[in-house]
């Protein structure tokens, strides 16, 4: 891949992270980058937000309930907090997390989706609680 190819394909995947997560949360995450996780910040742009979140075929709200089944299956937490943060970007609505966690609690175990119930409700909380 030239130089060129590479830097398209990271602009890309950084406009698609922040239209998902929000400027103040790129902004803040690429504060703390150092020079030991610099290479893994552009794998994760180029192959997480370019490669997948901007093809064709799905929308952001599709791909927010996917992610957010996955990581919930997964057992990641703060992922998930993230990850609902970010439906207020994406589309995806309470009622369809509520739909998702189902899909969760049978083919991932009903613990996992009751772990990321609390946690989405603790993210609901956060963002009510904000004027």
């Amino acid at each position: 891949m030239s130089d060129k190819e590479k830097n398209e394909r990271l602009a890309t995947g950084m406009k698609t992270r922040r239209s998902v997560l929000g400027d103040a949360w790129v902004d803040a995450a690429n504060a703390r980058r150092t020079e030991f996780d610099s290479d893994f910040q552009d794998y994760i742009t180029g192959m997480a937000w370019n490669d997948v979140w901007s093809r064709p075929g799905l929308t952001k709200r599709e791909r927010s309930m996917i992610t957010i089944a996955l990581l919930a299956g997964l057992g990641q937490w703060d992922e998930v907090a993230m990850h609902t943060r970010a439906t207020l970007n994406t589309g995806a609505s309470r009622d369809d997390l509520r739909e998702v966690m189902f899909h969760v609690a049978v083919y991932a175990g009903v613990p996992a989706a009751n772990h990321a119930i609390k946690v989405m409700k603790q993210v609901f909380a956060e963002i009510d609680a904000k004027p």
